[in-house]
């Protein structure tokens, strides 16, 4: 794996998404429980958020679970609730000391109560952060979320209903305290190659890279490489390419 010479600067400010896949290929690999290859991807998702902050990234979005998982054994999503409410209680310290501002979008009517609370103290914990916004999607979907977002406008009848202002309702559908913007690089690990109703809206001009590394084994010079082809590319937003244009 090459590790990018890139410096700092070229990534302050960007809008990083993951779809962090492969846990379960990852235990099963080794003949472990699924649950421990989210135990391991906790350590990537810690890995990933440090790098990213010394990088100067100004948003990190990451699909942690979606609204489709919970069609998944309940033994694996009550263990995937805990860890997520004890990954909580022990980054949240360490994200308000570094000036991370952590918010979860998505659904939480769903969450348990004890969750929702430690989601509620973490947000309030950090809302002072400045250096970085660490979003963790949690019940979530995008289609759902757009769809939501159209019927509040709907219902406001407002006057300006622009891109601006559906994506504010767009946030409020997804329970962001701050709208964001637009995602610059999609990263999906595991192999696959799809959104599966990640970010639909946000993404509708990100570069997307996909790559085989599961989502536990990935470290710092895996980002670095998806930055690295990120800053390769001409980005258009549906102009002509700059050689043709000139």
């Amino acid at each position: 794996m090459i590790t990018s010479t890139l410096p700092t600067p070229d990534s302050v400010g960007l809008h990083i998404a993951i779809i962090m896949d492969g846990n379960g290929r990852w235990a099963t690999a080794r003949a472990r429980p699924r649950t421990m290859g989210h135990v391991e991807g906790a350590r990537a998702v810690r890995r990933t958020v440090e790098h990213a902050r010394r990088l100067g990234v100004g948003t990190l979005t990451l699909y942690a679970f979606s609204s489709d998982n919970w069609q998944r054994p309940k033994a694996e999503v009550d263990a995937l609730l805990r860890l997520f409410r004890r990954t909580l209680a022990e980054e949240t310290d360490r994200c308000s000391a570094n000036g991370i501002a952590l918010q979860v979008i998505g659904r939480r009517d769903r969450l348990p109560a004890t969750l929702r609370r430690a989601i509620a103290d973490a947000e309030r914990a950090t809302a002072h952060g400045r250096a970085m916004c660490l979003r963790i999607a949690v019940d979530y979907s995008a289609r759902e979320a757009i769809v939501r977002a159209a019927a509040q406008l709907a219902r406001e009848r407002s006057p300006r209903a622009d891109q601006p202002a559906f994506a504010r309702a767009l946030a409020t559908a997804m329970h962001a305290s701050v709208n964001v913007g637009d995602v610059d690089l999609l990263i999906r690990t595991g192999g696959e190659q799809r959104l599966s109703d990640f970010l639909l809206w946000e993404c509708a001009y990100a570069e997307l890279v996909f790559l085989p590394v599961l989502w536990p084994d990935f470290d710092a010079d895996d980002l670095d490489q998806a930055l690295c082809d990120f800053h390769h590319r001409e980005r258009r937003f549906g102009a002509l390419p700059r050689a043709v244009a000139g």
